[in-house]
């Protein structure tokens, strides 16, 4: 069986959803019969403060925790992580191995500065840019679901975890084990069905962005870039 072995470093601010991002995509893989590991890191628990998190995943057992210094996947939740420096790994694409992919949530390509792009350019990085903000909007009517928008196209992108695990991982995320009604009044069981719909609506709107930005990653073409290729595991 190929190996298949990705390192991804997730940047973004804070309020963006990075860290259950992280969760998700890795309990994701554990469901799909995979192995994950995961480190959250930030600093003030703010908006807009940056937020990193660092997850590996593979179809074989991973014995390594901690950072990810050399990552093979750049995941971007804002721009601003680019274009303001908020992040605590500068300049972003720092460690980046050969080759490696770097999936920007924003419409349009950022422009570079000279440097930065002869780095990009020695790299071999590939730029991909997913307007996942407008995908959660559009689909969700909301910017919370951008972080559904960045896992469903990961999801596209490498094929682990499958869409289906994806989403049972975020049932678990957002649903866990479900409700369990027992015999008690009237206006708790109401309550209780009004907090089950809300959840519910919740999570068929994160299911609908799942699959909308897995869709969309498909029609780019970058669906299933490990497909049939050997990834060794990276240096960390």
């Amino acid at each position: 069986m190929a190996v298949k072995r990705y390192n991804v470093r997730m940047a973004g601010i804070g309020g963006q959803g990075v860290v259950t991002a992280s969760h998700i995509i890795s309990n994701g893989v554990v469901i799909s019969g995979g192995f994950s590991s995961l480190v959250p890191f930030f600093g003030s628990e703010k908006r807009n403060a940056p937020v990193e998190s660092y997850v590996r995943i593979s179809n074989q057992e991973i014995f390594e925790i901690g950072e990810i210094i050399f990552p093979n996947v750049l995941m971007i939740f804002h721009p601003s992580v680019i274009t303001l420096g908020k992040s605590y790994t500068m300049p972003f694409y720092t460690g980046l191995k050969k080759g490696g992919i770097i999936l920007i949530n924003n419409k349009t390509p950022l422009k570079f500065s000279r440097d930065e792009q002869k780095e990009l350019d020695d790299t071999e990085a590939k730029l991909w840019y997913l307007p996942a903000t407008e995908i959660a909007n559009e689909v969700a009517k909301t910017d919370l679901a951008t972080n559904m928008a960045m896992c469903g196209a990961i999801s596209a992108i490498f094929g682990l975890p499958d869409l289906e695990s994806l989403a049972e991982s975020v049932k678990d995320r957002f649903i866990g084990k479900g409700i369990v009604t027992s015999g008690g009044t009237a206006a708790l069981d109401s309550a209780i069905e009004k907090k089950f719909a809300k959840k519910q609506k919740l999570l068929e709107a994160n299911h609908d962005t799942l699959k909308a930005s897995y869709q969309y990653a498909v029609e780019q073409g970058w669906a299933n870039e490990g497909a049939g290729s050997k990834k060794e595991s990276a240096t960390v």
